[in-house]
């Protein structure tokens, strides 16, 4: 397989210099860094090669990394049900740059950019509706940047007692950075709620 991706590599960075910054095979995947500008050309030509035909958008979402300059990854991975190949696309934009749509190539990447936008706050030109997606209607910022605090917010819900719409300050509980990763199988080494119940019982 190893053998195929190295292949496919060297004959993808022949054909479109002008898009490939670089590529490498890890995982039984091929990762191909993509200059932001020539992307939608470089899907297209993915999607239309007879050495590639990677119809298929498996996924699209977005990576942070607030220390560099380019402090945004948009990765894409694609599927060739013909080749039987995946393939990763890695592109680098700064928080002030745009990235084009691929909407008209891949219509399910409509939802796929909303979220990455709605999320991480990247802008893609070219969208034909590019709104949030899973954050409340006048939600501030964009929850997995790593600068993004997790309180001082306000969230909005249905209160059913009062029965209307709530705002209160956001509150996430981080109860799961205690947790211990023991198999239940294994039995715990703690009392649980409820087993102090069946002591009773035995006595």
């Amino acid at each position: 397989m190893s053998e195929a991706l190295n292949e496919l590599g060297t004959i993808i960075a022949t054909k479109r210099p002008d898009c490939v910054l670089g590529w490498d095979v890890a995982y039984d995947e091929l990762n191909i860094d993509v200059a932001p500008a020539n992307i939608k050309g470089f899907v297209e030509f993915l999607k239309t090669d007879p050495n590639c035909k990677f119809s298929t958008l498996v996924d699209l979402s977005g990576v942070d990394y607030p220390e560099r300059a380019k402090r945004f990854d948009v990765v894409y991975h694609f599927l060739s049900m013909y080749q039987n190949q995946r393939i990763r696309l890695r592109v680098s934009v700064r928080e002030d740059e745009m990235v084009p749509s691929i909407v008209d190539i891949h219509p399910s990447a409509n939802w796929f950019e909303r979220e990455t936008f709605d999320m991480y706050g990247i802008l893609f030109s070219g969208h034909p509706d590019l709104r949030r997606l899973l954050t409340d209607y006048g939600f501030r910022g964009h929850p997995l940047r790593k600068d993004f605090p997790t309180t001082g917010y306000t969230e909005v819900r249905y209160d059913e007692e009062l029965k209307r719409v709530v705002y209160e300050p956001v509150s996430l509980v981080q109860e799961y950075r205690q947790f211990d990763f023991m198999s239940p199988w294994e039995g715990a080494q703690y009392v649980l709620p409820g087993d102090e119940k069946q002591e009773e019982a035995a006595k």
